[in-house]
């Protein structure tokens, strides 16, 4: 025992010195750097569009590339492929597990993921040759849930898990080509940076943590929420990342100062956040609650400047567009709504 609690203290010290070094070039807060800039006018978005179709609660949602089309995963045992204009159904795929807890959308619109409680993620090739979408391949090798995949290609995909871990796949092969360990707690979500060299992963031991993912190594760890972290995305630029908890708070990080700018939160907010987007132009912060709210945040002040009422229940997931148009939440009250 007495190793281990040497190591245990030689590790607490060196966080120590890591803290007292990010503190020493901690020199203004992002509050203070954008005093002169003014602040956002109130954001009013309606919703447009109503998605009708699942029968269960909506778990997950992911935009196309085009800005056109989406995919939402639901309860239901069905992953459908929507024409967000015309709010019409694309492709109604069912699904062998409808205990689904993530989809995506290939950037090349191609294909569809899903997974969860079966703990496998499963492709949809959407451009078979005879119109018909089917299962292309089965990922399996995690040992717990699947929390969330995105896809970097037609080739790969990552995945990440209640086993702690995240994978990258040869979509191909079926064969895991990187395991990427080091949380402590399920991994809840991951994002993928905008140049595809990077993904952040967030876990339920309160940590975000970005990976490089040719090298497969831990490049960065950001702590500082109290509860697990459901949700993470990117800054628009690549420079940032943003994470949402269920201490009710949202987070940016700054991965060149490699620390904490600011923290969302209001006294009057006492539930998690379940899911985050960043605007185009990432000034704005969408984070969906426990709450059946989506509360807009104005990135550099810190300040609700909106709120998307009309879910009767919990908003489970949100996309921007890739042009920035348009904003989709999903919900358990199994509607998507489509806001702008």
């Amino acid at each position: 025992m007495g190793e281990m609690e040497q190591l245990r203290k030689e590790a607490d010290s060196l966080k120590d010195q890591i803290t007292v070094t990010r503190k020493e070039v901690h020199d203004l807060t992002l509050q203070e750097a954008a005093v002169t800039i003014t602040a956002v006018a109130r954001v009013q978005l309606k919703p447009r569009k109503t998605l009708r179709g699942h029968l269960a609660k909506i778990y997950a949602m992911h935009w196309g590339h085009d800005s056109k089309l989406c995919v939402s995963a639901s309860q239901d045992g069905k992953l459908i492929v929507w024409d967000s204009l015309s709010t019409n159904k694309v492709n109604a795929i069912p699904l062998k597990s409808s205990w689904v807890m993530t989809c995506a959308y290939a950037p090349s619109g191609n294909m569809v993921a899903c997974g969860g409680l079966d703990n496998m993620c499963s492709i949809y090739n959407l451009k078979g040759k005879d119109g018909n979408v089917k299962v292309m391949r089965e990922l399996a090798a995690h040992t717990g849930y699947l929390s969330c995949c995105r896809f970097l290609s037609d080739s790969e995909i990552i995945t990440s898990s209640g086993d702690c871990t995240c994978v990258l796949w040869d979509i191909e092969t079926g064969a895991e080509k990187t395991v990427y360990a080091g949380h402590l707690g399920d991994c809840m979500s991951l994002a993928v940076s905008p140049d595809f060299k990077m993904f952040i992963s967030g876990a339920c031991d309160f940590t975000a943590k970005l990976w490089d993912i040719r090298e497969a190594t831990c490049r960065q760890t950001f702590g500082g929420h109290e509860s697990d972290i459901n949700a993470i995305g990117f800054f628009p630029n690549g420079n940032a990342v943003i994470t949402g908890s269920d201490d009710a708070s949202c987070k940016l990080y700054d991965l060149r100062a490699d620390q904490e700018l600011i923290t969302y939160q209001d006294s009057t907010i006492a539930c998690g956040v379940t899911s985050l987007a960043p605007s185009l132009s990432g000034r704005l912060i969408l984070a969906g609650y426990d709450d059946f709210n989506v509360n807009i945040w104005d990135t550099l002040k810190s300040e609700r400047v909106g709120v998307l009422a009309g879910h009767d229940n919990r908003v489970s997931c949100i996309g921007v567009s890739s042009d920035g148009m348009a904003c989709c939440t999903g919900s358990w009250d199994n509607f998507l709504k489509i806001w702008n």
